[in-house]
């Protein structure tokens, strides 16, 4: 033996005539001559078993801190009250994680180590013995070690990240229940250090002045994040997913966005005769009539429509002088939200309300059916006459007094420009244009054009909305920008 080689004399270098015999032999001799690995004292085999060991481990730290994190506390709280006292500690757990992922850390660092020196030892002579074959001993050595740390690097990558992090992502509550036992454990055993590593990391959290606790309130914006979720992956409807998100809307929405507007009101003079309350009715029949006392911006209570019914089949005259025929009405700001209006026909039992703007005028009425309206959008009313109409994939036909968050909504739109200077389409169109808006005017804004197509004594009625192409909104910014000056 010369070095790691073997010679063998010449007298072993004979052929047998037999040609099985013959290559068999070749093949022996070629083994036996391979370069021989330099001694180690532990064997491959060895190696690999304690490889696949730090890969196993390696794989449970990475499941055990991605199945904490993305469990949901909701679904956890379920499984909780269901019984499974393993939840519970899991809750506990992400309530105060920090002594869990000081393991989970420790595990995965004290893994990679070991990995890299095992790993390294394990390939590298074998490879080197094998290329030696071919390259010179020191580019041997050198194309051994980068193999050896590529394959030994792939399989922690593959083995003990990625797939085991995917897994811990895609069902987190049940793994999370299942590895919390041991990690409970692990920080039994290694209490020292996790106290060592958990008081450092307090400090530098104070210093910094982070956070150390997850704040787990579940917002509206998480609720309807989930509903949304929920409808793409067709488990919700996507018409309950529209009225969950209205209903969260109510906090933000005016009550000018569902009343109906001053000129759409039908209201009786205290005055009037009978023969005019009948034929007003007959003219516009409607639930509730409020009653002035000279015109609408004196409001003195209004009337139920059941209750002039009732006398009208009764062959009784109608005299809204009655005080008993006419009821107090509930008078209320146009600045509040509808979750504050209903809050105010709860505590007065009513369900119906005159609005007021800031100079005490009457700006409309709304009622407990308009708020309701606005909640379940085209689920009610059908035979209401809509304010939006899509005539096609890319126009719509709005009525200018549309509220403009159902604009938005019917659009896809964010947000338009200066959204807190006006309430409707028609206020949008009086902000950009800078005047009141005459037939054929239009805005061009965010890839869509708003075109007045008629206008009464005005009072902008119907508006034209179409989407266009880039080159289109290209073209239509040009021809704005152009008419500007002359307006």
């Amino acid at each position: 033996m010369n070095g790691n080689y073997y010679i063998f004399p010449q007298s072993y270098q004979f052929s047998i005539s037999r040609g099985q015999i013959d290559f068999a032999y070749q093949i022996s001799t070629l083994v036996f001559c391979l370069p021989q690995p330099r001694n180690r004292s532990i064997p491959m085999t060895q190696d690999l078993l304690i490889i696949v060991a730090l890969i196993a481990a390696s794989a449970f730290f990475a499941i055990a801190e991605i199945s904490l994190a993305a469990s949901r506390p909701l679904r956890l709280r379920q499984m909780a009250d269901d019984g499974d006292a393993r939840a519970a500690r899991v809750l506990k757990m992400q309530e105060q994680p920090g002594h869990y992922f000081t393991v989970v850390q420790v595990g995965l660092n004290a893994v990679a180590i070991l990995g890299g020196i095992v790993g390294e030892g394990a390939l590298s002579p074998h490879l080197e013995v094998l290329f030696g074959l071919w390259l010179s001993p020191a580019r041997a050595q050198t194309v051994a070690f980068l193999l050896s740390f590529f394959t030994i690097t792939s399989l922690f990558i593959l083995l003990a990240d990625l797939f085991p992090k995917r897994l811990a992502m895609t069902d987190p509550e049940r793994l999370a229940v299942r590895v919390v036992q041991p990690m409970g454990l692990c920080i039994l055993a290694l209490h020292p250090l996790v106290w060592l590593y958990s008081r450092s990391a307090d400090a530098l959290f104070r210093l910094l002045g982070l956070p150390m606790r997850r704040d787990d309130r579940v917002t509206s914006d998480d609720v309807l994040a989930m509903m949304e979720a929920g409808a793409r992956a067709g488990v919700l409807p996507e018409r309950e997913q529209q009225v969950i998100a209205n209903v969260f809307e109510l906090d933000t929405r005016t009550v000018g966005s569902a009343m109906s507007q001053r000129d759409r009101i039908s209201f009786f003079l205290r005055d009037e005769s009978d023969a005019v309350i009948r034929l007003r009715i007959a003219a516009e029949p409607f639930s509730t009539y409020p009653v002035c006392e000279g015109d609408i911006d004196h409001v003195v209570g209004y009337v139920d429509a059941k209750d002039l019914f009732q006398r009208i089949l009764n062959n009784h005259p109608i005299s809204l002088a009655d005080d008993s025929l006419v009821r107090k009405v509930l008078i209320v700001p146009d600045r509040l939200t509808l979750s504050e209006v209903l809050e105010q026909f709860r505590q007065v039992h009513e369900d119906f309300a005159v609005i007021v703007n800031e100079y005490s005028l009457v700006v409309g009425v709304v009622t407990l059916n308009d708020v309701m309206s606005t909640v379940m959008g085209d689920l009610v009313s059908p035979l209401d006459e809509e304010q939006i109409v899509q005539r096609d994939a890319n126009s719509w036909l709005i009525d200018g007094i549309t509220p403009i968050d159902d604009v938005l909504h019917a659009l896809g739109l964010d947000e338009l420009p200066h959204a807190e200077e006006y309430e409707t389409l028609a206020g949008f169109l009086m902000v950009m244009l800078r005047r009141v808006p005459r037939r054929t005017d239009s805005v061009v804004w965010d890839g869509y054009k708003f075109e007045v197509l008629d206008v009464d004594s005005y009072r902008i009625d119907q508006v034209m909305v179409s989407r266009l192409s880039t080159e289109s909104t290209e073209s239509a910014e040009s021809a704005e920008a152009a008419k500007a000056p002359a307006s």
